[in-house]
């Protein structure tokens, strides 16, 4: 293995903690406010929810998502830097970028497949083995209209009671984007044989096909 390769592998190895016992999934219920389905420009969400490895690899599997890339968000640009980030100090959390085809999929599925397999959102500062303000559980709107959705769909599970616990979700509007690195891209689709991902993430790919499956897609996303 070329020295780089294996820098890089010895990195993403140290990313996301250890394993553990696979998170829990639900199936969250349909959004009672929502995005009607229609045509226009491709459209962006970005959410929080732990190792974005797991994140990434559940959204590039959904019906209507174009990509999806790991990255960090919630800090200032100088600062998106794992090495750095993992400090829980920056203000960053990892989080997944998604381009959608808004005729294909609506704000709120992602927000209900987000909240039913991609994490659990009673988990404070953490998720999974996964511990540090870095790993929270976070929506972070592109715009006043996904604010309201958002706000409306965490407030109706709360009343729901879906996850059994108290929802610890923030929504961080106005925040910038930064792409992660480029061995933390696509990790889940490279590395299926890696344990954490055995362990934490691949579960989540089942779930989705299973409580999901009018929105699983075969083929993953660019």
């Amino acid at each position: 293995m070329k020295l780089h390769a294996l820098t890089a592998l010895l990195l993403a190895t140290a990313a996301c903690g250890t394993v553990s016992a696979a998170e829990r999934v639900i199936t969250a219920p349909v959004p009672a406010v929502d995005m009607p389905l229609k045509a226009g420009p491709v459209q962006t969400a970005v959410f929080a929810g732990g190792c974005f490895w797991g994140v990434e690899g559940v959204f590039e599997r959904v019906q209507g998502v174009i990509s999806a890339r790991s990255g960090y968000a919630g800090g200032a640009k100088e600062t998106a830097i794992y090495e750095v980030t993992n400090s829980g100090t920056t203000g960053h959390a990892e989080a997944v970028e998604i381009k959608y085809d808004p005729s294909k999929v609506s704000y709120g599925t992602l927000l209900r497949i987000f909240f039913s397999v991609a994490h659990d959102p009673t988990q404070l500062n953490r998720q999974g083995p996964d511990r540090g303000t870095q790993y929270r559980s976070t929506v972070f709107p592109r715009d006043a209209e996904q604010a309201r959705v958002a706000r409306a769909y965490i407030a109706q599970m709360t009343t729901a009671n879906s996850w059994g616990g108290k929802i610890v979700t923030t929504l961080e509007p106005g925040k910038a984007f930064y792409p992660a690195e480029g061995y933390h891209q696509n990790f889940l689709r490279g590395n299926p044989s890696y344990p954490y991902i055995v362990i934490n993430d691949l579960p989540k790919l089942e779930a989705l096909k299973k409580l999901f499956p009018q929105y699983w897609s075969a083929k993953p996303a660019a």
